[in-house]
């Protein structure tokens, strides 16, 4: 385990439902690797706070990159509905976009 992810973990451990921690430890194993882990806490982040909209983005992408494109799907289509419902134009365009990019792909 690398020192940020120890550090990133000792934060979790005193706020085990902070998204933004969350999000950095399951960023953190992705960039280390280790994608069942990242999957494990965008997953979780998920289930702690659905309306955090970045996570949507970067968990399709990894399910991308792991060879899981029904999967990846399935999230861009919650992170759209999620953006519109959170009036984020930004995360809506980039999630549309990606989506698209993947179906053209299969």
């Amino acid at each position: 385990m690398t020192q940020r992810l120890t550090e990133l973990m000792d934060l979790l451990e005193q706020d085990p439902h902070d998204s933004f921690i969350l999000f950095a430890v399951a960023k953190e194993y992705e960039t280390n690797d280790m994608p069942d882990q990242a999957e494990h806490y965008y997953l979780e982040l998920k289930k702690a706070n659905p309306s955090y909209v970045g996570l949507y983005y970067h968990l399709a992408k990894l399910y991308e990159e792991i060879g899981h494109a029904e999967d990846a799907l399935q999230i861009y289509e919650e992170g759209v509905f999620m953006a519109t419902k959170m009036s984020d134009q930004h995360a809506l365009a980039e999630l549309k976009n990606a989506k698209m990019n993947l179906e053209l792909m299969l």
